[in-house]
C-alpha cells in the first residue's frame, strides 16, 4: 500500500478502503509516514469529504491507535457528554452531579474524559484543577472505582489515548483543514468512544464564540457526529445550543466552579446557564433508560437540586479525587485573583449583544486561559460579566469586573468592545 493511491483516489474523489484508513493512521502513530503525505491526503480529505462509511474508519483507527477503557465492569448504563467548546461552559461540573444522584439505583452512570483549555474557549480539567488538592488524572482503576461508588467519574485525557489525533491534528492546524466535517467527527468521536460509554449526548455550539459560527455549519457538525455514533452501534444524540454570550456569569476558572456550585445549591435558577445544564442532564436520564421522558427527568433534575443531594455527590467526587470539598462552601479556599478591577459603563444604553469570542480571548489574555499547551494559568484569573443581552444599563452602572495579577495593567475600552448598545446615550 502507498500514500500516493490514497491521496490519488482520495483527490479523485473516491472513497478509501477501511484497511487503507487504518493502514494511513497506524503509519501516522508510529511515524512511518512524512508529514508531506499525510498533509496531503488531509487537504483531500477536506476538499472531497468522507462518506459515514469512512469516518467511521477513521474514528476508530485514531482510538485504536492507543489506550482505551473498559467499563463493563461498573453495572449498567454508562453516558458521557460531549459539548464543542464555548466561553464560560462549565455544565459538565453541574450535570454530571446531578445525573449520578438521579441514576442511582436505575442503573445509569456518568463516565467523561475531558480536555483542558486552549485559546479563547475552556477547559473541564482546568476548572477541576482549581479546587485545592483535586487530582484531575485518575488511573483507570480509581476511574471504575469513582463510577461504582459515586456514579460519576471524570478524568483528564493522558497523552495514551488517541495519540493519532494529536498528530493528525498538528497537521490540521498548519493546513487550514481544521474545519473539516469529518476529520473533526473522527477527532471528537474517537476520543468519546475511547471513553467506552454506552450512550452519548452532544452539545454543539454555535455562534460568535463557538468553533461552528452559524446554524449550517452546526448543524453538518452534529449531523455527521451523530451518524457516525450510531453506524458505531453507541446510543447518540445531540443538540444545537447558541454560543454567542459567554455562558453564565463566570469566566475563568475557579470562578466557573463558584457559578457552578451557586446553580447546585439552587442559585441562579432562572439563568441560561442553569436552564441549559438541567436540560442536558435530562436529556442524559432519558437517553441513558433512567426516566421515561424529559418531564419526569426534569423532576428527577429538580429534586436533585432542592434536596441537595446534586451538591453533595460533587463534594463526594471532589474528595475521592483528593480534593477538599469545603472549598465548595468556602469560596475563600478557592484560588483568589491578587486585583479587582471593576469596569462600569462610559455611557447609558441597552445591550444588544455580548461577544464571547472577545471576552474569551481577553480571559486568555490575563491568564485564565492559554495560548498553547505549555502555558500555565493563573487559576484564580478571569471575569465577571454582571450585564446580560436585553438589559438597559446606565452610565457608570458596573458591567464587568476582572480578576488578575496585580502587576497587569487592565484597560476598560478592552473589554468594553465586547459590547454593542442599540443606543449611546452620552
Amino acid at each position: 500500500m502507498r500514500m500516493y493511491d490514497l491521496i490519488h483516489a482520495k483527490k479523485s474523489g473516491h472513497a478509501l478502503s477501511n484497511e487503507a484508513i487504518a493502514w494511513w493512521v497506524e503509519g501516522v502513530t508510529e511515524g512511518n509516514i512524512p508529514d508531506e503525505q499525510s498533509a496531503a491526503l488531509l487537504m483531500a480529505i477536506c476538499c472531497r469529504g468522507m462518506d459515514t462509511e469512512e469516518t467511521l474508519a477513521l474514528t476508530l483507527a485514531m482510538r485504536d491507535s492507543g489506550r482505551t477503557m473498559d467499563l463493563s465492569s461498573v453495572p449498567g448504563i454508562k453516558i458521557d457528554k460531549h459539548s464543542t467548546g464555548g466561553v464560560g461552559d462549565k455544565t459538565t461540573l453541574i450535570l454530571g452531579p446531578i445525573v449520578a444522584f438521579c441514576g442511582r439505583g436505575l442503573g445509569l452512570s456518568c463516565a467523561m474524559l475531558s480536555g483542558r483549555g486552549l485559546g479563547h474557549t475552556g477547559g473541564t480539567v482546568d476548572k477541576l484543577a482549581s479546587i485545592p488538592g483535586l487530582r484531575v488524572e485518575l488511573t483507570e482503576a480509581e476511574f471504575l472505582e469513582c463510577l461504582r461508588r459515586i456514579g460519576f467519574a471524570n478524568s483528564a485525557q493522558t497523552l495514551d489515548i488517541c495519540p493519532a489525533d494529536r498528530r493528525l491534528y498538528a497537521l490540521r492546524d498548519i493546513t487550514a483543514t481544521v474545519e473539516s466535517i469529518p476529520l473533526i467527527t473522527a477527532s471528537v468521536m474517537s476520543k468519546k468512544l475511547a471513553c467506552g460509554a454506552d450512550a452519548l449526548l452532544l452539545d454543539i455550539k454555535r455562534g460568535k464564540g463557538a468553533f461552528m459560527k452559524t446554524q449550517s455549519e452546526a448543524q453538518e457538525l452534529m449531523d455527521s457526529l451523530v451518524a457516525v455514533g450510531n453506524a458505531y452501534g453507541i446510543k447518540t444524540k445531540a443538540l444545537m445550543t447558541p454560543m454567542d454570550a459567554p455562558l453564565g456569569w463566570a469566566i475563568g476558572n475557579a470562578l466557573e466552579v463558584m457559578e457552578s456550585v451557586e446553580i447546585l445549591k439552587g442559585q441562579h435558577a432562572d439563568s441560561l446557564l442553569a436552564k441549559l445544564s438541567f436540560r442536558l442532564a435530562a436529556e442524559m436520564l432519558v437517553l441513558g433508560g433512567a426516566a421515561a421522558d424529559m418531564d419526569a427527568a426534569g423532576k428527577m433534575v429538580m429534586h436533585s437540586i432542592e434536596s441537595g443531594h446534586a451538591l453533595e455527590t460533587f463534594q463526594e467526587f471532589v474528595a475521592f479525587c483528593g480534593g477538599d470539598p469545603d472549598a465548595l462552601d468556602d469560596f475563600n479556599k478557592l484560588p483568589q485573583a491578587a486585583k479587582q478591577v471593576p469596569i462600569t459603563s462610559p455611557f447609558a444604553g441597552t445591550v444588544r449583544s455580548i461577544d464571547s469570542r472577545e471576552l474569551g480571548l481577553f480571559a486568555m489574555d490575563i491568564g485564565a486561559g492559554r495560548q498553547s499547551q505549555s502555558d500555565a494559568l493563573d487559576l484564580g484569573a478571569g471575569i465577571r460579566v454582571h450585564v446580560k443581552v436585553g438589559e438597559r444599563v446606565e452610565k457608570n452602572q458596573p458591567l464587568f469586573t476582572v480578576y488578575c495579577r496585580e502587576s497587569l495593567t487592565v484597560r476598560a475600552d478592552e473589554i468594553i468592545k465586547s459590547l454593542e448598545f442599540d443606543a449611546k446615550l452620552q
